[in-house]
């Protein structure tokens, strides 16, 4: 299965997990869980970028001040049919950049002063194809779904817990269901929500890997990405971003800190031994 269709595949398996537990709570509840969490993205999309740049301190740079780094970035925003994004740059010695904003139109691209240190000119060229990929295919939009879809079933897991806590129990109207049993409510509700952040984090993931190649073919070099982000995982482990969000973690190429045993499957980032090998064998 690709990247795309997995995405919606996931998608899909969210939007059953509303439905599940609208059923087994009242639909009502579901519609309302749903726009609740809506109108809180619909804010976080529209004003995340002002807030992620402001959260690392991250400076807008001039052509004067980086001229190698907006080059590049222009070059491939050419061979990419992008309007130029707003280039910043933000003090960390971790070795990372995002992207973010709600369209091609409103981009902005941010690289750690670490980052510039570290890599070599077509290593930085392979992060930024990666970077403006997730710009050319919104996927700022589409973890902003994916968010919303979370949220609501969070929002829903919780009213079941306090519904079967308090004797509660609801009927499907409609199919003419029984009332589930107190354990199963309870079972429900502590597992939904994970459930819910698993498929979330597997979204996220899908769509660096799909990242991942449109850069390497937006650049015509899987390599100097391979290369990139080996140094970018060994420095990182190095110098990790202790005061890096975990909300936005998924935002930055490579995990701006580390994670292991359970906290891997929590990852926001696929293992990057398997991304450097998609990259390889995109090598002729």
């Amino acid at each position: 299965m690709n990247s795309q269709l997995k995405t919606v595949f996931l998608l899909g398996l969210l939007t059953v997990l509303i439905v599940f537990l609208g059923g087994l709570f009242g639909r009502q509840w579901a519609v309302t869980a749903f726009f609740i969490a809506l109108a809180m993205n619909f804010f976080a999309y529209w004003f995340s970028d002002k807030m992620v740049l402001a959260m690392y301190g991250a400076k807008e740079v001039a052509v004067s001040e980086a001229p190698d780094l907006h080059r590049a970035v222009q070059e491939l925003v050419q061979m990419a049919g992008l309007p130029m994004p707003r280039v910043y740059v933000y003090a960390s010695d971790n070795p990372n950049a995002f992207a973010t904003g709600r369209d091609p139109q409103h981009a902005a691209v941010a690289v750690s002063t670490g980052i510039l240190d570290v890599l070599s000119r077509e290593e930085l060229r392979g992060v930024l194809g990666h970077e403006l990929s997730h710009i050319k295919d919104r996927d700022i939009l589409i973890a902003t779904v994916a968010a919303t879809l979370a949220a609501a079933i969070t929002f829903l897991a919780n009213m079941v817990k306090w519904a079967a806590i308090f004797g509660g129990g609801s009927r499907d109207r409609e199919n003419g269901g029984g009332v589930f049993s107190l354990a199963a409510m309870l079972l429900m509700a502590i597992l939904a929500p994970i459930a819910a952040l698993l498929i979330q984090m597997a979204i996220s993931r899908s769509r660096e890997y799909l990242a991942d190649a449109e850069g390497a073919r937006l650049t015509g070099s899987p390599r100097s990405l391979a290369d990139a982000l080996r140094k970018l995982d060994a420095a990182g482990r190095r110098s990790p971003m202790f005061n890096a969000n975990p909300a936005t973690s998924h935002m930055f190429i490579v995990k701006p800190f580390t994670g292991r045993g359970m906290m891997a499957l929590f990852s926001t980032h696929p293992p990057m031994e398997e991304r450097v090998a998609r990259l390889e064998n995109m090598i002729l």
